[in-house]
């Protein structure tokens, strides 16, 4: 009897192995080179067991944010970013080897469902949604956000690129999410959304390149909804004449595909860069967890994040601040709007406050300054043993923010598997006509700040 048991158990074993293996990619399983990447994989493992234990069973949807300050406070509601965040942490979830591809796909599909089930304005998403039956929350509004849709576009590519029996799920959401809708003809520009109470297009635009929105305008371009003049219309700096952004700008006119186009250069402590609008690592970094800007931007987008890298850090050394990462990111029973003010158009304060995920999103152009910064934010009890890094530390009073937000985690977990697995979530999403359409605007702009 014990030798059938045995022989049962040892079945057993090998056909859930088996069965692993042959429902996960047969590069997934990570093994880690040394201590860094053993600590980065584990920080993945925790950051992906927030998208397992926040996210609806039925609907699969995830909960915006998490707040541990003393008792358990969850916000049972997401958004269109949020729900693109989920997307690629289950394909990073596969990828370093937390859950088989089966399984995930089966978790993916209850989102997809559910997506072709929620309300929608000419096929673009709400901000906020009940994550509970995904019914529209409508008390904060009622608005159809350019570059929350973009996210949600991109998550959607990289699904259905991934996840190959999804695509009947994903294609044609992708397909109905119609840009055009919210395309300014007359500026060459995205207005910022669309308010659905007022029923009119938002008076603002979304008119700066090196800000998150451009994910929308790089796949809006991809889906033929816009033009392609809109990338060479984004502005790069506001002209000289702009006296009230945060320092003048050099440089010259260029002309790309008959479009005449001001390349703008600022400079901060001898680094050359174009600027963000508020001096933030996710306006700059962001996007590049599913664009292909490192790899085909050498001179332009992909040079640039290197040089914003390089001034967030050289801005905490002047300042004296014991480390860097200054991005939005969550507070106590609030949000804040954090940056380098010199690396903006406008910038955000630092207010001293520093969030991990801008770290992580830098993890690609500077590994070792990365590791070094997270050490400290460690030290400062940024590190939960549930669920990875904290939200905030501020560096002047000590305080941390016990909070987890599904956007940041997301960030957290994409820019690691990216790392880890040599860019595999910007491979998926280029792979799609969408993503590999405009590749040639990567390519072929020189932002002239190259040292």
């Amino acid at each position: 009897m014990r030798k059938l048991l045995g022989l049962f158990l040892i079945t057993m074993v090998c056909v859930g192995t088996i069965l692993y293996f042959t429902s996960t990619p047969e590069n997934a399983v990570v093994q880690p080179k040394n201590e860094m990447e053993k600590e980065l994989l584990d920080t993945a493992e925790k950051t992906f067991r927030f998208f397992e234990d926040y996210t609806d069973l039925e609907t699969g949807l995830t909960m915006d944010r998490v707040d541990f300050e003393q008792d358990e406070t969850k916000a049972e509601h997401t958004s269109p970013t949020n729900i693109a965040m989920y997307m690629l942490g289950m394909v990073s979830g596969v990828e370093l080897g937390f859950i088989p591809k089966n399984e995930a796909e089966k978790k993916l599909e209850k989102t997809l469902r559910t997506l072709n089930e929620m309300d929608t304005w000419n096929g673009l998403y709400y901000n906020w949604y009940y994550t509970k039956d995904g019914k529209q929350k409508k008390d904060w509004g009622q608005f159809i956000s350019s570059v929350d849709n973009g996210w949600l576009t991109a998550g959607l590519i990289v699904t259905g690129q991934y996840f190959e029996d999804l695509k009947g799920l994903t294609d044609p959401l992708v397909e109905q999410m119609d840009y055009s809708t919210l395309y300014d003809p007359s500026v060459g520009h995205l207005h910022g959304g669309y308010d659905k109470e007022q029923e009119s297009l938002t008076s603002h635009h979304y008119g700066m390149l090196y800000t998150e929105p451009r994910v929308a305008s790089y796949l809006a371009i991809g889906k033929g909804d816009v033009p392609e003049e809109h990338w060479w219309k984004l502005y790069r700096t506001f002209p000289p004449e702009f006296d009230w952004q945060s320092q003048t700008p050099s440089g010259e006119m260029k002309e790309y595909n008959g479009v005449s186009v001001f390349q703008g250069v600022y400079e901060y402590e001898n680094i050359k860069f174009v600027p963000s609008w508020g001096g933030s690592m996710f306006e700059a970094l962001m996007p590049s967890l599913v664009m292909k800007e490192n790899e085909l931007g050498v001179d332009a987008l992909g040079l640039n994040n290197l040089q914003h890298v390089k001034g967030q850090i050289r801005y905490a050394e002047v300042n004296e601040l014991e480390a860097w990462g200054f991005s939005p990111a969550a507070i106590r029973n609030n949000y804040g709007e954090f940056g380098a003010p010199v690396l903006g158009t406008e910038g955000y304060e630092d207010k001293a406050t520093v969030t991990p995920h801008a770290s992580f999103l830098a993890l690609e152009h500077a590994p070792e300054e990365v590791y070094d910064n997270l050490k400290k934010l460690q030290d400062m009890g940024a590190y939960g043993e549930d669920y990875g890094y904290y939200d905030t530390v501020n560096l002047g009073t000590g305080e941390i923010a016990h909070t987890y937000l599904s956007l940041d985690q997301g960030m957290i977990l994409a820019s690691i598997t990216n790392y880890l697995k040599k860019g595999v979530i910007r491979d998926y999403f280029h792979q799609d006509s969408i993503g590999k359409k405009p590749e040639h605007l990567l390519e072929v702009e020189d932002f002239g700040i190259r040292e």
